[in-house]
């Protein structure tokens, strides 16, 4: 009966130590950037080795509070933020881009997208990544976080940048800041994947407006427009549960955007 027992413990505790090896794993990482700033980043690796890597940048105004267990102040229903698992089901390690800190209050990284300071900051994050994952990174935004994504990609070219970039829902006109489309586009010379929704109703995302962005990526190779249509509309038209943040579609635009980049 003591050898039974014996036996039986021993399968349970192999059993759960499997079933540990194959969960996710979470942890939150505080990465030093410019001098007295870290930069917050909430990190889940998946199962098995990652195939790429992806930094998501939340729209809005990006200010998440990321707490040490892994949880959000602000920002859980952002499109990239309440997809993150999809990200890491896709085998990819995720990167889930805080405010510096800095800039934990607001107006957090509202007028700071489309500065030295936040690409210096992006940048230690891309560092930090390389050590942990040999594997090619991705700047991922959304709405807002277009903006940080392409400023970044522009002003780090070169082995401290992004080997691509993903834009969904991007800012195509502002009247009260400088658009994706104002950005000096042509300087990226990595892959950009562009998602939208046909039905975007934001008034500074009109897919209309898509048409003129994917004319200035001249030297972005390769380069896609991947479009969706339907799923659920839902309150403010440029908020996430709109069409503008893909409500009801999330696994379907996760699933073709990771496609997409890892076959690049």
């Amino acid at each position: 009966m003591k050898m039974l027992v014996g036996a039986l413990l021993n399968v349970t505790l192999v059993c759960l130590a499997l079933q540990a090896h194959g969960q996710p794993a979470q942890k939150v990482v505080d990465i030093p950037t410019r001098t007295g700033v870290a930069q917050r980043v909430l990190v889940i690796a998946p199962a098995s080795s990652p195939k790429a890597a992806v930094i998501l940048l939340a729209g809005g105004h990006g200010g998440l509070q990321i707490f040490p267990n892994g949880s959000f102040k602000w920002g859980e229903g952002n499109f990239v933020i309440r997809s993150r698992q999809l990200f890491v089901d896709q085998g990819l390690t995720v990167a889930v881009l805080d405010a510096p800190s800095d800039r934990q209050s607001y107006p957090f990284l509202n007028g700071f997208r489309q500065t030295p300071e936040h690409a210096q900051d992006i940048k230690a994050v891309i560092a930090w990544l390389r050590e942990k994952v040999n594997v090619p990174i991705w700047l991922v935004g959304t709405s807002r976080g277009t903006e940080s994504a392409v400023y970044a990609a522009i002003e780090l070219s070169g082995a401290g940048g992004p080997d691509g970039v993903v834009l969904t829902s991007t800012i195509l006109s502002d009247s009260r800041g400088r658009s994706v489309n104002a950005m000096e586009l042509s300087k990226l010379r990595i892959p950009v994947l562009v998602v939208h929704h046909e039905q975007d109703g934001c008034s500074v995302c009109r897919f209309s407006d898509t048409a003129e962005l994917m004319d200035k990526l001249v030297n972005s190779s390769p380069k896609r427009l991947l479009t969706f249509k339907g799923g659920s509309n839902r309150g403010d038209p440029c908020e996430a549960f709109a069409y503008h943040g893909f409500n009801g579609l999330e696994p379907e635009v996760v699933a073709q955007t990771a496609a997409w980049l890892l076959a690049r």
